[in-house]
């Protein structure tokens, strides 16, 4: 299995699996369907009926839904204004395109990503209201920043995260 961690922080927060199915998205982000699933509450049948004398002593039930993605990677949330995504977004961008070009990117790679991902961010501030904001378990300042969605359908939550951010981890 591989899990993708934040490759900008010291902490290097895991965001991501590939157990999850990943698409990529205009060359420069991953989407992945996330399922919102039931924890805390297991229910234990003892096989023994209760007397018809004494009322049901019911156990509180403390299952709650969560989000498999963000509870399984632990991501936090955290709250943007429209102004202040785009100052994060500049300076993440800008900490991205040094990191690939440490990490031995030509200078054509660069402005391949630039382009690609400045087109895709104006995506992401079209739709700005339709997105929740998540940060990874260290809640690091120069981390990316998880954007969860919902599909055409309503009913399906997404993740997006940035391509180029991530690095590989193999389990």
């Amino acid at each position: 299995m591989i899990i993708y961690r934040d490759a900008l922080t010291e902490s290097k927060d895991e965001l991501l699996s590939d157990s999850f199915k990943l698409k990529e998205v205009d060359g420069v982000a991953y989407e992945a369907d996330c399922a919102m699933i039931e924890i805390g509450a297991v229910e234990v049948d003892t096989g023994a009926n209760a007397s018809a004398e004494e009322a049901d002593e019911g156990v509180e039930d403390s299952a709650q839904k969560v989000n498999n993605i963000i509870h399984s990677f632990r991501l936090q949330p955290t709250s943007f204004d429209k102004a202040s995504y785009l100052s994060y977004l500049k300076g993440y961008m800008k900490k991205l395109a040094k990191h690939l070009k440490d990490n031995g990117a030509s200078d054509e790679e660069v402005k391949d990503f630039q382009t690609k991902a400045q087109g895709f961010a104006k995506k992401i501030v079209s739709n700005f209201k339709d997105y929740e904001f998540y940060t990874g378990e260290s809640m690091d300042v120069d981390g990316m920043v998880v954007l969860l969605n919902y599909r055409e359908d309503g009913v399906t939550p997404y993740v997006t995260v940035w391509k180029h951010g991530l690095e590989e981890m193999k389990v």
